[in-house]
């Protein structure tokens, strides 16, 4: 069942320039690397190459843990949303297209340094199912 994020949570996810991506990988071995993401009509969209660890992960295994997080040495101002979901790859077409625009809409230098390229990339779509909050 789909999760819907909103207000507070939806405001933080959306100006963060940063999150982490939890996968599960052959052995249920789990693999975290770091994302530049957009939300777009309740969506959380990511690039990658289409070869990558990550992607052969979501393949496997389509469950998946995204996590914003804002640090603080004033550790009252810490905060962040952990969104768990179910993945989809979109390897070409309208979803891939209007997606890739917010990530360099959002992203200036994503273009001129990792330009997004069907066949080469693919799009990750999380549907959120689940958010904790903290701090917001």
């Amino acid at each position: 069942m789909a999760y819907r994020l909103k207000g507070k949570v939806l405001a933080f996810v959306r100006t963060q320039r940063v999150a982490r991506l939890a996968t599960v990988g052959s052995g249920r071995v789990p693999h975290n690397v770091p994302i530049c993401t957009v939300n777009v009509s309740g969506h959380i969209y990511f690039a990658s190459e289409k070869g990558a660890r990550k992607v052969r992960n979501l393949r496997a295994h389509p469950t998946v843990s995204v996590e914003f997080d804002r640090y603080s040495e004033a550790w009252g101002q810490l905060a962040g949303a952990m969104i768990t979901g179910v993945a989809t790859i979109v390897d070409r077409g309208p979803t891939f297209t209007r997606a890739r625009l917010a990530l360099y809409r959002k992203y200036r230098q994503y273009q001129r340094v990792a330009p997004i390229t069907e066949g080469e990339s693919v799009i990750v779509r999380v549907t959120p199912t689940r958010c904790y909050s903290w701090g917001l």
